[in-house]
């Protein structure tokens, strides 16, 4: 538990992270890891009350600190509510560490797309990066006390595949929003990174064909929620200071 040493830097202050999406698959992972590594976690979700609760349920019996944040990051007026009713609450703390991970799938062919099929993936995914974003934002930066700023991506984004113009679209915008707001904020110490999952084993990937898909995969395998949240909580370390404006691939070496 030494790191906690590392997040908390006045007395009764602590700097927390806030993940979204963090009731199931790889937000839980994260939530659970960054908890290890000493961070206090806000647990974004937007529907799923219980799954949150046991995430935050297993933080705390490890001897963590959790919290449970519920709003639609479709919805910018939810999230500034959320987000300002928090700050309230918590008046000498602030975050961090945000990790945008919520996101939705809708895949179709494109010409069989619906308007609100492509809007709603990219208002979750991508609107909503940006409406949390630039609220933490405005905390962070006067602070000058740096800040991390983990934005999981996609495969999907990367290469682009079939199916997934919405979801390839958003995860490609936020690959850039990524490489830009890295070089607004590096003079305050805040890092932006991206992370780009291949196939993992959650939810999201059921009914997929896996056995075709692990012959593409040189590693032969999905990949697993806790190795993507192990290099999450490497890029919102000390460690990982130095490391900006970078989008890392995590996909058994599938080509991309």
């Amino acid at each position: 538990m030494h790191n906690i040493i590392l997040f908390i830097e006045e007395e009764n202050v602590m700097k927390y992270a806030l993940v979204t999406g963090a009731s199931r698959g790889i937000g839980k992972a994260v939530a659970l890891r960054l908890a290890a590594a000493g961070w206090p976690v806000v647990i974004n979700f937007l529907s799923n009350k219980d799954a949150a609760q046991q995430v935050a349920d297993e933080i705390t019996a490890n001897g963590g600190t959790a919290e449970l944040l519920p709003f639609d990051t479709s919805d910018p007026k939810a999230i500034e509510a959320a987000l300002t009713q928090w700050e309230a609450a918590h008046p000498e703390d602030w975050f961090g560490c945000l990790v945008n991970n919520a996101g939705i799938r809708r895949d179709n062919a494109m010409f069989m797309m619906s308007d609100e099929d492509w809007h709603r993936v990219l208002d979750t995914t991508l609107n909503g990066y940006f409406y949390i974003t630039r609220q933490l934002l405005k905390h962070m930066m006067p602070r000058k006390r740096g800040g991390r700023i983990i934005n999981m991506a996609s495969l999907s984004g990367v290469k682009g595949l079939p199916g997934q113009a919405n979801y390839s679209a958003a995860k490609a915008a936020i690959i850039g929003a990524t490489k830009s707001l890295a070089q607004e904020v590096g003079a305050r110490n805040i890092t932006v990174n991206a992370i780009a999952p291949g196939f993992i084993e959650t939810d999201m990937t059921k009914g997929l064909p896996v056995d075709d898909l692990k012959k593409m995969i040189p590693a032969g395998r999905f990949g697993k929620p806790e190795e993507v949240a192990a290099l999450a909580a490497f890029l919102a370390s000390d460690e990982a200071g130095y490391i900006t404006g970078e989008v890392i691939n995590i996909n058994g070496g599938l080509y991309t």
